[in-house]
């Protein structure tokens, strides 16, 4: 392919590794939601999240359809983390975003407060000019394809010039669909088709895009 315009990262899983075990605070959070603000029963509410993962990729749509959650209350109180004691500042990845040509963003299902957080405890928000959060298609998340489709129309580009990268597979589909080149973060070396390259970790993103160009 020919040299990417933009590279559009996941945040959560993608720009550091699974084994902070971040998202078990999130989680936390959003059975708590779930349970004290919303109401539902702590025995109903693991099995509902499943479902809800299955049929629309994150919890809060599931909410917001048959609970009429309003999702900005959901956000501001299932982010409500303390990334710091997670996270720490990450040189070596800092240095190779720092040297990338490319135009880098971050695309996630979270709050752009959340990414806010992450991004300044890994000390590399400087690197990306631009976070398109669960809010850029009016909370439809990762996989369906209104977010992508708006996130190419909102940075003025087309698929073919934009590289994504992250850690859940199937959130790789739509965007391959659409003519981006794909590479995924973590799993295993049976790759599905919509993903192009696979990586250990984020800071084999320097190799990974040479090969897509070669």
């Amino acid at each position: 392919m020919a040299a990417p315009e933009f590279i559009l990262f996941d945040l959560d899983n993608t720009l550091y590794a699974p084994e902070h075990d971040l998202f078990s605070l999130i989680d936390c959070r959003i059975n708590r939601f779930m349970e004290e603000v919303v109401g539902i029963a702590a025995g109903d509410v693991d099995p509902l999240r499943r479902y809800y993962w299955q049929e629309y990729g994150v919890t809060l749509q599931g909410l917001i359809r048959h609970f009429e959650v309003d999702p900005e209350a959901y956000l501001h109180y299932v982010h409500d983390v303390d990334v710091t004691t997670r996270l720490g500042a990450d040189p070596a990845l800092a240095a190779i975003l720092a040297v990338l040509p490319q135009r880098k963003v971050v695309f996630t299902n979270g709050s752009s407060a959340h990414a806010e957080r992450v991004l300044a405890a890994l000390g590399i928000r400087q690197e990306f000019e631009e976070i398109f959060d669960i809010r850029v298609a009016n909370y439809l998340p990762k996989p369906f394809s209104a977010p992508y489709e708006e996130v190419v129309a909102r940075l003025g580009t087309a698929p073919a010039s934009c590289v994504m990268i992250e850690d859940v597979a199937k959130n790789l589909a739509p965007a391959k669909a659409l003519g981006m080149a794909t590479i995924l973060v973590g799993g295993s070396d049976d790759l599905p088709s919509f993903v192009d390259l696979r990586i250990e970790t984020i800071h084999h993103i320097t190799a990974a895009l040479q090969r897509l160009q070669e």
